[in-house]
């Protein structure tokens, strides 16, 4: 797959992981798992570049005696899902079409 292409659509997962509600790193990779194998160090990456294209914010918590990061979905971020969806339908026909084409041998 195209690593440009790769790396928006797990972006886009990463975001919608934490859509519902504020998230933390092991949690967003087991929530991921039954649909995509994230390891730590990509997640976390992805997570900095969200952060830095605030499409996401990020807060420190004790959680048993260690700080943990949760984060937090913004408008921004929300907006970047919405224009997935949207932009999924294009690639979807192109698809069809694509498929379509390999009937015609």
């Amino acid at each position: 797959m195209d690593i440009q292409l790769k790396r928006g659509l797990l972006d886009v997962c990463v975001l919608a992981a934490i859509k519902n509600g504020d998230s933390y790193g092991y949690k967003i990779i087991k929530d991921l798992k039954p649909y995509v194998e994230l390891s730590e160090s990509t997640l976390y990456t992805i997570l900095k570049r969200l952060e830095s294209a605030k499409m996401l914010t990020v807060r420190s918590a004790e959680h048993d005696g260690r700080l943990r990061k949760y984060y937090h979905i913004t408008q921004a971020g929300v907006g970047r899902i919405e224009d997935f969806k949207t932009e999924w339908k294009e690639v979807v026909t192109i698809y069809q079409f694509v498929k379509k084409e390999d009937h015609h041998d």
